[in-house]
């Protein structure tokens, strides 16, 4: 049996990133939010639908996983794999969801990596195959 006391307080970088996919996986914006550091920056690799830096907790909800609720159906990011380097914390995963317009499903390979100082996430930045989500929003 795992022990998780003290998991949701811990300020260990890949315990606050684990965290904020488990807000996002359950659709809980507020936890999301108290992952992230008031000066957060965000950002959406080129060539994704929703590219761009973004900036504040509330910025970040409302311009990424708000927008993603709004056109894809179960958009979730499954984390499988950390690298930790210090305040640097790199995830493997993919990304699983339906895109409402489409009916088109994606399963597509991702990294992020994020920056975690003081227990926040500080900056964030995404690696994926654009085309591959592209492809899904396209009829």
């Amino acid at each position: 049996m795992n022990d998780t006391s003290g998991f949701e307080t811990s300020t260990a970088p890949a315990d606050v990133v684990r965290r904020q996919y488990l807000a996002s996986a359950h659709g809980d914006l507020d936890a999301l939010r108290a992952t992230l550091a008031d000066d957060v920056e965000w950002t959406e690799m080129a060539g994704f639908p929703l590219a761009g830096t973004y900036r504040t907790p509330d910025g970040v909800t409302a311009n990424v996983m708000e927008q993603l609720g709004k056109e894809w159906d179960d958009w979730t990011a499954h984390d499988d794999t950390y690298v930790v380097d210090g305040e640097n914390v790199v995830v493997l995963a993919r990304y699983t969801a339906t895109n409402k317009a489409t009916g088109k499903d994606i399963d597509v390979r991702v990294a992020h990596h994020f920056v975690v100082r003081g227990g926040r996430i500080v900056r964030f930045e995404q690696f994926v195959d654009t085309a591959k989500v592209r492809d899904a929003m396209t009829a």
